[in-house]
């Protein structure tokens, strides 16, 4: 069962456009008044004070990454893209923007609304699936640290199982993490090997 959605307040929220002055920010400026926004209008760059905005609009068509105090895609906040021109290139480089949302050129009346919402809704899904893969592969990394200390360990005469209660054991025996455990074996294996090499 899919969750409802909830329509956030935006009012009091600060909005960067990041366009040439034309019509298009005029409009867009318009909209996000009447929604409550704050607007920046800002050519050829972003200022570094962008990096605290709510929302980013983005000119598609004459846009390039020197634009941005942020690596390609890596916006800290929902971005949406202008587009104009649909020329193949300049659709690639929209979209390694990582634009959360889209509004066509020329934008009239309508459509800021739903960009933002669409915006931030994609964005905050982005984030959360970079944060559960993030955490996944943390996982990953303690599975192979522990696999690794409980074959150091079965390398002293004894099979995995026991290998394994032993290095539970000490987990235990230092009230930590079975995690933290296998990484304090391999560091202490670590430093037998590089006394053993001294001694050689």
């Amino acid at each position: 069962m899919s969750r409802a959605l909830r329509i956030p307040n935006l009012g009091g929220a600060k909005a960067f456009v990041l366009h040439r002055p034309h019509a298009t920010v005029t409009a867009i400026a318009r909209q996000l008044a009447a929604i409550g926004l704050d607007t920046v209008e800002c050519w050829p760059e972003l200022p570094p004070e962008a990096l605290a905005a709510d929302f980013v609009f983005f000119d598609a068509d004459l846009g390039f990454d020197q634009q941005f105090p942020w690596p390609p895609g890596a916006a800290p906040m929902p971005t949406v893209a202008l587009i104009g021109s649909e020329a193949p290139g300049r659709i690639e480089w929209a979209l390694s923007q990582n634009a959360d949302a889209q509004l066509l050129k020329p934008v009239g009346n309508a459509g800021v609304y739903s960009a933002l919402l669409i915006a931030r809704q994609s964005f905050e899904a982005r984030r959360r699936l970079t944060s559960e893969i993030s955490a996944l592969q943390a996982r990953v990394a303690e599975r192979q640290t522990i696999v690794r200390a409980v074959a150091a360990l079965s390398a002293q005469g004894i099979d995995d199982d026991r290998a394994y209660e032993q290095l539970r054991s000490l987990a235990m025996s230092w009230q930590i993490s079975i995690e933290e455990a296998a990484r304090r074996v391999m560091a202490m294996m670590g430093e037998e090997n590089d006394d053993r090499s001294h001694r050689a």
